[in-house]
């Protein structure tokens, strides 16, 4: 799955339009963004191909849950709240994210496909199942759906 088409354009074109509405949050994460994304460029020596955006993106998107989840254990609602406002902008540039039922599907595919049987299997499923939820859906949602699956595979 690879971002949609002129997400770099549109970083730029809604940059501006949040620095005309002096959208503070928006002007933020887009600026940060773009610096990871110049970085990652400038680390590569070459221009960026749609699936570097997307590891960038979806980087961005993992680290803002994490944030949340500890800022939420620590009792800490007003950065939390923050940080989901910002996970909630960095989304609209990823691709549109799997349904449970979608991820299931794909990992039960995947099950049969390699033959996996118990939750020693699991490395043969997340090999086949990783590339095709990368930046559809949360790493860390896929492989405890994978576990659970293969500790009730029959």
């Amino acid at each position: 799955m690879s971002v949609p088409a002129g997400t770099i354009e549109r970083l730029d074109a809604e940059l501006k339009e949040a620095l005309k509405a002096k959208d503070d949050l928006k002007v933020s994460v887009i600026r940060m963004i773009k610096a990871s994304l110049k970085n990652k460029s400038i680390e590569k020596m070459s221009a960026l191909t749609d699936d570097d955006i997307l590891s960038v993106l979806s980087h961005f998107a993992k680290q803002r849950r994490e944030s949340i989840e500890q800022f939420t254990a620590a009792g800490r609602t007003d950065l939390a709240g923050k940080e989901e406002k910002e996970l909630q902008i960095v989304q609209t540039y990823l691709p549109q994210q799997l349904s449970p039922q979608e991820i299931d599907d794909i990992i039960r595919s995947a099950i049969s496909e390699c033959g996996a049987s118990s939750p020693n299997d699991m490395g043969k499923v997340m090999k086949i199942v990783s590339p095709k939820t990368k930046g559809t859906a949360d790493g860390k949602i896929v492989s405890q759906r994978v576990k659970e699956l293969l500790s009730s595979h029959p």
